[in-house]
Formats: C-alpha cells, structure tokens, sequence
C-alpha cells in the first residue's frame, strides 16, 4: 500500500480528491469520529432547545437560564467543533505522512477542549453570554476549554498549510480543488489574526458581554469564509461522485476559489482603517460576509445548479451524495435570501445563519456518506439513506421560514418562554412551525448518526467465517 494514497483518478480533470493510504487514514478517521461526537452531544441539547421555545410546550420547560446554558454548549459544538472536525477530515485526507505526530496533537487537543466545553455545565459553569459566532459561558473551566481547542485547530491549521498535498504545476481538476482547501486555510489562518487583533485593539474601559462581543466579531465573521470554501470542495466533490458532468474547467475552478479569497484578504484593511470599537469597523466586517461570500459561491453554485437540474432528465439513480447536494444547495440559497431581509435583532437573524449553516451540514454529511466505504468501514444502502437528507433539511426549511416569519412580526431573538411575548396568532403560528420543523430535523439528524455509526460498527461474523 502506498503511504501516501491507496489510488490515482484516471481522469486527472475530475473535481474530486483522491483518499491517503495509512497511516493518514487514521488520522481522517480520529477527526470523523471527533466531528461526529459533537453531533451526538449537541443534538441531546437540541431536544431541550427547541421544546423551551416552541408554545404550550415551553411552559413544561421555565428555566431560561437552561435554555441560554444548553444554547451556548449545544451552538459551540454543532458548529464550531462540528464544522472544524469536519474541516480537519478533509484538509487531513489532502495531507501527506509528513509531521504526523503534529496531526494527532492537534487532534488530540480539540478532543480535550470540546470534553472540557461539553462537560462545563454539569461541573459548575454557568453565566452564559449569547455572544455571536462563539457563544460562551463566563467561566474559567469554559475558557479553559475553548483555549485548548482553539489550540488544537491552529495546528491543525498551521499543519495543513505545510504538509497538505502540491496543487501541481498543471491545473488538474484535483490541483483545483487542493487549491479550494488551501484558500480555506488561508482564511482560518486570517480569522486567527483577527481574533488576535480584536484581543490587541479592544480598548481596556471596554468590560462585560459587549467585550466579548468585539472579540469574536471580526474573526468570527472570517471564519464563515472558511465554511463557505470548504462547502464548495464538497458541493463539487458530492457533483462528481453523483455523476453529474462539471461544465467548469480547472481552470475556472481554481480562479472562482481565488475569488472566494478576496473578502478575506481585506479583512485587515477593516481593522487597519477603523477602531474595533468602532460602528465602521462592525459594518465593515458584515459587509464583507454578506457580500464577498457570494464571490466564489454564487458562480459554481449557478453552474453545479444547472448540471444537477439537468441530470435529473437523465436515468442515473437517486443517491445520498445527490440528496446532500442538491438539498444543502437549496438551504443555503434560502438562508442567502433571508440575509437580505434582516432587520433589527429578530428572530430573522438566526434564521438566516441556520439556512447557511445547515447547508454546510448537509454538504458534510453527504461526504460522510462517500468516505465511509473508503475509509474502510461498510457503505451506507438503502432507500433510508437517500431519503435521510430530505428529511433533514425538510425540518430545518420548516424552522428557518418559521423563524423568518416570526420575526417578521418581531419576535426577538436569543429568548425563551414568556420572554418570547408571542401575544399573536401570526407569532404563535411562526414559532409553531419553528418547533415542529426543529422536531423533523432532530429525526433526520439522529438518522444520519444512526446510518453512520452502523456503518462504521464491526460487522458480526458468523462462526466458522474464515478472515
């Protein structure tokens, strides 16, 4: 077996990534079962989120600091952990052999602070602060464990942009998307800097929540462009396994990925030109999300649209990678249009970053579903499987129009219970179909774990069986 990748691709203009031999596979794995781990926890918390909010029911569930605690740990893992294991899945499979002890540091690192986040509550923490992009709670054992995994993805970071695999010297379809992983560590490494930056430059008279708030503001913002360049490897990688023929050269691809580096390369223009502090500097960073995310992922989303529509004419069979596909695609077109909607501090906001966010989501569990069988455990099968990323996004299209509904009649954002004053018919209606279409996407999560964990269980042998 080759140390480096088990096999080459014939057709060296595929947009697809080949899969490492050992012992990089190992790795891949460590940070799969990471990322799934997240899931399984952040989902328990899911349960009691959604209920506290949804009417009637929230008045079984009054303990709103509950809610705001569960929030906080339930958020930090379905995306932050969640979204980075993923990211440390696919930047390990890009990875050669080199500095290897280093990979499993920083893997080691992000479990130990995620156990420590996920633990934090049940051991004393409390005071959650709602804080965007990084919710927290204001503890020293919470910190402690954000610290550490933060840690932990720096290496994974700094480790992908030495030991990850050459583009080449010829633009090949798996060079543009090796081209696609680098420009996302280019970014993580760029929401690091800001993180610092916004450390450095808070002014010390500046205390409390909205502390916090500049802090993760400008990194938090740079780090979407991370999610966004990672899930577009994924919508072409899922095309070309689905057998949807890329009308997109290389060539093309690689340039819309430089594209997609723009915003983020001006991200230290906005802190060079206005105080952290400052309204400029927050409207800065919003812009550059809201506008510059569309840079790479409007044009290859248009162009993977269009092939897929068009092979839905053609006799090749449904498939979970397609279902993923063509479904993340729909919520994140969903969650762009809401993004336009935004105003004041609703809940239209959280339903907008809930369509984006679960975009990613399904573009990861659709690569979860390919890799599976190439990382040697068994290929998912069945009707189940292609049907379980419909149900998924059916729910979360379900809570994000109720969301955006709601908050079209002013419902607030980050409350719960009565504090939720849902004095309407309009209101009640709203956030019904937030808490039923939350409920269906519960369902759909707990099956792809269900499917991808029996995947990977070892298969019972009979007696007698020779190995």
């Amino acid at each position: 077996m080759n140390i480096d990748y088990d096999h080459k691709r014939e057709n060296i203009n595929e947009l697809a990534l080949d899969m490492p031999g050992e012992p990089v596979r190992r790795l891949t794995i460590g940070w799969l079962l990471l990322a799934l781990g997240s899931l399984v926890v952040g989902g328990l918390l899911t349960i009691v989120i959604v209920l506290s909010r949804t009417p009637y029911v929230q008045d079984i569930f009054p303990w709103v600091d509950l809610f705001h605690t569960a929030l906080v740990v339930h958020v930090d893992l379905t995306v932050l952990v969640w979204f980075l294991g993923m990211a440390g899945v696919i930047w390990s499979i890009n990875s050669h052999s080199g500095c290897y002890r280093c990979g499993w540091m920083a893997l080691l690192l992000c479990i130990t602070g995620s156990t420590i986040i996920s633990l934090s509550p049940f051991l004393g923490s409390a005071s959650p602060l709602m804080i965007n992009y990084i919710p927290i709670l204001n503890d020293p054992l919470f910190f402690s464990g954000l610290l550490i995994f933060g840690g932990g993805f720096l290496l994974l970071v700094l480790r992908g942009l030495f030991f990850s695999r050459a583009i080449g010297k010829h633009v090949t379809g798996q060079g543009a998307m090796r081209f696609g992983l680098f420009s996302a560590l280019i970014s993580a490494v760029t929401a690091r800097g800001a993180l610092l930056a916004s450390w450095i430059g808070i002014p010390e008279s500046i205390q409390g929540e909205y502390y916090y708030e500049l802090l993760f503001w400008g990194g938090g913002h740079t780090l979407q462009f991370v999610h966004i360049q990672l899930m577009l490897v994924c919508w072409l990688w899922l095309a070309t396994e689905s057998g949807i023929a890329s009308r997109l050269t290389p060539r093309t691809v690689l340039l819309l990925f430089a594209f997609g580096l723009v915003p983020v390369l001006m991200t230290p223009v906005a802190y060079f030109m206005y105080d952290i502090a400052s309204a400029e500097h927050l409207i800065a960073m919003t812009w550059l999300m809201k506008f510059g995310g569309g840079l790479a992922a409007l044009p290859i989303s248009l162009v993977v649209l269009f092939n897929l529509v068009n092979s839905l004419r053609g006799p090749a069979s449904p498939s979970p990678q397609r279902s993923a596909l063509f479904s993340s695609m729909i919520l994140f077109g969903v969650g762009g249009i809401i993004g336009f909607m935004i105003e004041g501090s609703n809940v239209t906001v959280p339903a907008h970053y809930h369509g984006s966010i679960v975009a990613v989501t399904l573009a990861y569990m659709g690569v979860t579903y390919h890799l599976l069988p190439l990382l040697g455990f068994r290929r998912p099968t069945g009707r189940l499987v292609i049907l379980q990323p419909w149900i998924y996004a059916s729910g979360q299209l379900m809570h994000v129009i109720g969301l955006a509904w709601s908050g079209g009649y002013g419902v607030q954002r980050k409350t719960a219970g009565g504090a939720q004053a849902l004095d309407g018919i309009e209101k009640v209606a709203g956030m019904g179909l937030m808490g039923l279409g939350g409920l269906v996407a519960v369902v759909g999560g707990i099956l792809f774990l269900v499917i991808t964990f029996k995947a990977m269980w070892p298969e019972k042998r009979t007696p007698g069986t020779v190995v």
